[in-house]
């Protein structure tokens, strides 16, 4: 997909103002994407000692290196979570506090993200305007974003309804033969349990953790605002000129609308539709190489640092070695 956007919107002079362009503003857009790591990290050193959880800054780093990683190969980027999870829960952190910090720290920058919406409606009232694919697929991300809060909501209100889900998706697992039936009712207990520490951790949040909490926002806050400043950057080392603030609210629109896209990290709507949008703010023969070293420096390095983090730490085996540990402690449980 990199090449079709590259071939059908290069040409010799977008050549010409690769040559040319400034060494200098490319390190710096390089070091904006250290900045976001490095905030990253920290926010979820917060959002852990919110919970109750101290994680040293290096672990805090494997598990940003490993987000990536985990949304690159699943749909709607959405497996992150479950492998940051599993490195909290090597490094002693429960599995239910474990959850609880990766939905928090999700949701932050969904909210961040989110504010993009009334921000550019209220300062770029036009950029909207004319693009009907784009009003009707926020219309399809507002909806799953409704049920996604309604979940978190239900979770937190009625626990004993998921519990009660928790049940029965166990016992339909045990017909398909996936779940031995001596130990569905482990099962069971251990996933109430999680859940309860899920619910503590999240009223931790709002109670003790709350000064964390605000830190972990401020945090969200300056880290998506890095992320969205190297675009501009880039088109400035072009020589080209840059309406930052648009940049900056077009970003955080189609980024919002990349977390609901069907395919494993949003590939291929990625890169093709960045550099449909990009063409709001670069002539066409440069938005296919923004929209491509954008992504580059924002996704595919963090990817690839969050694989070697995958191999080194986890391993090939992942599923087998968390099914083992897991036997494991229904085991001692059950002695």
């Amino acid at each position: 997909m990199s090449l079709l956007v590259l071939g059908f919107s290069m040409d010799k002079q977008t050549f010409a103002l690769v040559l040319e362009a400034h060494r200098g503003k490319l390190l710096f857009a390089c070091s904006l994407v250290l900045l976001m790591w490095t905030l990253d990290a920290f926010k979820f050193i917060f959002l852990t000692k919110a919970a109750g959880e101290k994680l040293s800054f290096r672990l805090s780093m494997l598990l940003v290196w490993l987000n990536y990683f985990g949304c690159a190969i699943t749909p709607m980027q959405s497996g992150g979570g479950p492998f940051q999870i599993y490195l909290l829960y090597k490094n002693g952190i429960s599995v239910g506090k474990g959850f609880a910090i990766t939905l928090v720290r999700t949701l932050l920058t969904l909210f961040v993200l989110g504010l993009a919406f009334p921000v550019a409606l209220l300062l770029q009232p036009d950029l909207l305007q004319g693009h009907h694919y784009l009003k009707g697929f926020i219309t399809y991300v507002l909806v799953l974003l409704m049920a996604i809060w309604g979940l978190v909501t239900l979770s937190l209100v009625r626990p004993d309804w998921i519990k009660r889900w928790a049940r029965v998706g166990t016992l339909w697992l045990k017909r398909l033969g996936v779940v031995k039936p001596g130990k569905v009712l482990r099962i069971v207990r251990h996933i109430g349990r999680e859940i309860d520490v899920y619910n503590d951790n999240i009223r931790l949040f709002c109670t003790s953790g709350r000064k964390d909490l605000f830190y972990a926002t401020l945090l969200a806050i300056l880290q998506v605002v890095a992320q969205l400043s190297v675009l501009p950057c880039l088109i400035w080392a072009m020589g080209l000129p840059v309406e930052y603030l648009k940049a900056l609210l077009l970003q955080a629109l189609f980024l919002f609308l990349l977390y609901f896209v069907p395919t494993p990290g949003g590939s291929g709507a990625a890169e093709g539709g960045a550099a449909a949008v990009f063409r709001l703010l670069v002539p066409w023969n440069m938005a296919g190489l923004m929209a491509i070293s954008w992504r580059f420096l924002t996704e595919y390095t963090g990817i690839l640092l969050g694989t070697w983090v995958a191999l080194r730490y986890l391993g090939w085996n992942l599923a087998e070695q968390l099914m083992q540990e897991k036997g494991q402690e229904d085991t001692v449980e059950g002695e």
